[in-house]
């Protein structure tokens, strides 16, 4: 069933006159039901009134569009009515011409005896049948706006947009309207979309509450579900046990976005040459196959084409190196794993916290979980054939190798063994392996398998050590998987170089993804100074049909994924997916404050420049629940929902984690658990 309002993917930017532009709005995207009642909330300047416009026709998105009933919004019109907050009555009418004036216009092929009758039941249903010969002048701020609630319902509206409709008037004014029309709205089946700046207001009249981040570039940062029966009555709302756990949310996202606002503040720049601040780079990366942006932006000259003049690709021999290489500054960027900006800004296993950003996924997919060909010649074919072998030898511990705690690796094989109710800390042992010497340790037989990218799957697979079980392709198609990361103070420091480098790594990235560039680019990452594999077990997944080593390879298109179907953009939602997962197997505390350290980790705003500039699509992926393979649902706005209801899990610290501008972690006494 589709939506009755769909507001997809709005964009709006508005030129100003330096030449510049502004982004109001950013990658809107909302689905409304027929009669539901949204609220739009957030601080001053988030685009709260720019998208009502939008809704209205009266102002035009630059991208995207609003589809009504199936049919896109392109001008104002009567199926769509605005109640301002200023009124808008014509001061020498009454009120039932000011009522009538809408309905002749509208409803002009009606009789006009019967046009008559709608004024004056519209006037009945306001409660001014005894100031229905006023005019403006004669009535109360609370009467007025009574009046421009029945003009707007009078000519039967599909959607009702309210622009802060309460905001001048008292408060037992306002009450009283409020009250009318959840009574009208509800009686009539009205779809309702309300701009408020008043938490309680919010929660008394909506079905759901949509959180606007700050602008520039304001989003959607939250949806809250208002789970309160109705017919509502003011003291019944009050009174409802979620009441005020809704509202503190409320308050929370916007103390979160008031914080935001304050690190926004940057230090003075110094420009170099080519309008960079910095020329000069170390890039840290491991050998593995989807390390190809950087070898590509390299070796091509797309670094040097962005005015970044000596590159030094830095090949560590594990994540942990990498990280704290990244931690003490002497990289200056990274390709890093999914979760590891997070993991350092939180400050993981008792780390000091090192505030990381990242402005660019880098690479979706490339992952899989390879078992030893003797656990697969013993008959163990499937995680229940390993459960049931497990449940009949409990004295053998098998252990099974991942390449770091933040890593996709070792959140995907946690949930795939947590999905058949093995426990993977007291069922099994994990350990932490680095991927090149994944091949060596199962050939040795320290690990009974392992999770890794390539090409260390395919090299168990050709050598006869190994089977593929999964591939991401099976657990989780489009997942996020490295990621560009550099220090915050890095970025605040040298803006426009974190600029140049990520457009350079975008165009690098739309390259890989040209398959008629993959013989190339798999002769560049062969050499010993980068993967160093050997071309026929590197080929598998990126050039070659792949290679289980159960049956016929069969051919993967996306399984080395670097930029189709909107890799790039830093993706929020499956950011926050991430942080839960660390938060559920007590790698890091979950943060109250989810919404603002998404928000510093994910440099939406430098990708889209960097896309922009290339001619290429700067819109996010949609925002939408996660659902896995095992058809768990994992809901972005209710993320502590989803970690009190998971079967298998540690002992999870909900904390909130304040950083301060000078990337000093600040403790806070707000910590509690779920066990």
């Amino acid at each position: 069933m589709s939506a009755f309002v769909e507001v997809d993917h709005i964009d709006r930017i508005f030129p100003l006159p330096n030449g510049e532009s502004y982004i109001a709005l950013k990658n809107i995207e909302l689905k409304i039901n027929k009669g539901e009642f949204i609220s739009l909330i957030g601080h001053s300047g988030c685009g709260k009134s720019t998208l009502l416009n939008i809704i209205a026709g009266l102002d035009r998105p630059t991208t995207g569009g609003v589809i009504l009933e199936g049919r896109e919004v392109q001008k104002p019109g009567p199926d769509r009515m605005v109640v301002f907050q200023n009124y808008s009555l014509l001061p020498w009418k009454t009120v039932r011409e000011n009522i009538a004036l809408a309905v002749d216009r509208v409803m002009r092929h009606l009789p006009k005896g019967e046009r008559k009758g709608i004024v004056e039941h519209h006037i009945d249903i306001v409660g001014l049948r005894h100031a229905a010969h006023k005019r403006p002048a004669e009535l109360s701020g609370g009467m007025k706006q009574r009046v421009a609630i029945a003009r707007a319902l009078a000519i039967r509206p599909k959607v009702l947009l309210l622009d802060e409709p309460f905001g001048a008037l008292d408060a037992l004014t306002r009450g009283s309207l409020q009250e009318q029309l959840m009574k009208i709205c509800q009686e009539n089946e009205v779809t309702c979309v309300m701009v408020t700046h008043d938490v309680d207001e919010a929660l008394l009249l909506s079905d759901r509450i949509v959180m606007l981040t700050n602008g520039p570039a304001a989003h959607i940062g939250q949806i809250l579900e208002v789970p309160i029966p109705r017919p509502r009555q003011r003291l019944d709302v009050v009174n409802h046990p979620s009441y005020y756990a809704l509202r503190n949310e409320m308050l929370y996202f916007l103390n979160q976005q008031k914080r935001a606002k304050r690190t926004k503040a940057k230090q003075p720049i110094a420009i170099g040459r080519n309008g960079l601040e910095k020329v000069n780079l170390d890039i840290g990366f491991i050998p593995l196959t989807d390390c190809a942006p950087l070898v590509v932006a390299k070796e091509k000259g797309i670094f040097a084409r962005h005015g970044l003049e000596e590159v030094n690709l830095v090949r560590k021999p594990g994540w942990r190196a990498l990280a704290s290489d990244m931690a003490s500054g002497q990289l200056d960027a990274a390709q890093m794993l999914a979760g590891m900006p997070l993991a350092m800004t939180l400050g993981m296993e008792n780390q000091p916290s090192v505030p990381i950003v990242t402005a660019l996924t880098l690479s979706r997919n490339g992952n899989a979980i390879t078992w030893s060909k003797q656990l697969y010649d013993q008959g163990i074919r499937s995680l229940e054939d390993f459960k049931r072998s497990m449940l009949a030898d409990s004295d053998k511990v098998h252990t099974f190798g991942m390449v770091h705690p933040t890593s996709m690796h070792n959140l995907l094989l946690r949930y795939w063994f947590a999905s058949h109710g093995i426990d993977p800390d007291w069922d099994i042992n994990l350990t932490v392996i680095p991927p090149p010497q994944m091949v060596s340790n199962l050939k040795a037989g320290n690990i009974d398998g392992y999770c890794v990218g390539e090409p260390w799957n395919s090299r168990a697979v050709y050598e006869g050590l190994g089977v593929v079980m999964a591939t991401d392709l099976d657990l989780w198609a489009g997942h996020i998987e490295k990621v560009l990361g550099v220090r915050e103070a890095w970025a605040n420091q040298y803006p426009q170089t974190h600029l140049a480098l990520v457009t350079a790594l975008l165009e690098a990235c739309e390259y890989c993804d040209d398959r008629r560039n993959r013989e190339e680019i798999l002769e560049l990452i062969c050499r010993p100074e980068y993967v160093g594999s050997a071309p026929e077990y590197t080929r598998p997944g990126l050039l070659d049909p792949y290679n289980k080593g159960t049956g016929e390879p069969v051919q993967l298109l996306d399984y080395n994924q670097f930029y189709v179907d909107r890799t790039n953009c830093p993706d929020r939602t499956q950011m926050l997916w991430v942080m839960a997962q660390m938060a559920r197997w007590g790698i890091t505390p979950f943060p109250k404050n989810w919404v603002e350290i998404i928000e510093r980790v994910c440099k939406i705003d430098v990708f889209s420049e960097a896309a922009r500039s290339l001619g290429f699509l700067d819109t996010e992926r949609d925002r939408a629940p996660i659902q896995l393979w095992d058809g768990e649902v994992f809901n972005p706005d209710d993320p502590i929902g989803y970690l009190s209801q998971v079967a298998i899990k540690r002992d999870i610290q909900i904390q909130e984690i304040m950083l301060a501008n000078d990337d000093t972690p600040t403790p806070s006494p707000s910590l509690r658990k779920i066990a």
